[in-house]
């Protein structure tokens, strides 16, 4: 099991402020699974908008969470160190319970399938232990200089 630091995230990942939605990697097996922490805090700017008087952390951005987990998972394979993950699609995405500030959001990710540079991966979030989130997204690892 490897725990990541915030700036080790950004060494892995392209995303940075003001979307850089991991604070830190929990746990992980390189290659199978890994678990990560977002920390929803009144601060987003998000929450300004969405919504004022009840903030929720729009769906949108906890898939957009998912997906920077994902991405983490699959670039900390030695096959694909050095390139970008772009999600292709989300199958399956059931919004369970409302995330709000004060919330600690643990990310769970799992390998699904993998063929050359693409595959799937299923990822559910949890607030107090209770499912928030599941979906399976699709993604393909390409070289920065193909993306152009």
């Amino acid at each position: 099991m490897v725990a990541l630091s915030t700036t080790e995230v950004m060494d892995l990942i392209p995303n940075r402020y003001p979307i850089l939605y991991i604070d830190y990697v929990d746990e992980m097996t390189p290659d199978e699974s890994l678990i990560a922490t977002k920390n929803v805090t009144i601060n987003e700017p998000y929450f300004q908008g969405h919504f004022p008087n009840n903030p929720v952390m729009p769906g949108v951005l906890t898939i957009e969470t998912m997906a920077q987990a994902a991405s983490i998972l699959i670039l900390s394979s030695p096959k694909f160190v050095g390139k970008t993950a772009y999600m292709t699609g989300v199958d399956k995405a059931k919004f369970k319970r409302m995330i709000k500030p004060g919330d600690t959001l643990k990310v769970h990710v799992q390998f699904g399938n993998l063929r050359e540079n693409m595959g799937t991966v299923k990822v559910q979030t949890y607030v107090d232990e209770q499912l928030a989130t599941s979906a399976e997204l699709m993604f393909i690892v390409s070289d920065d200089e193909q993306a152009k």
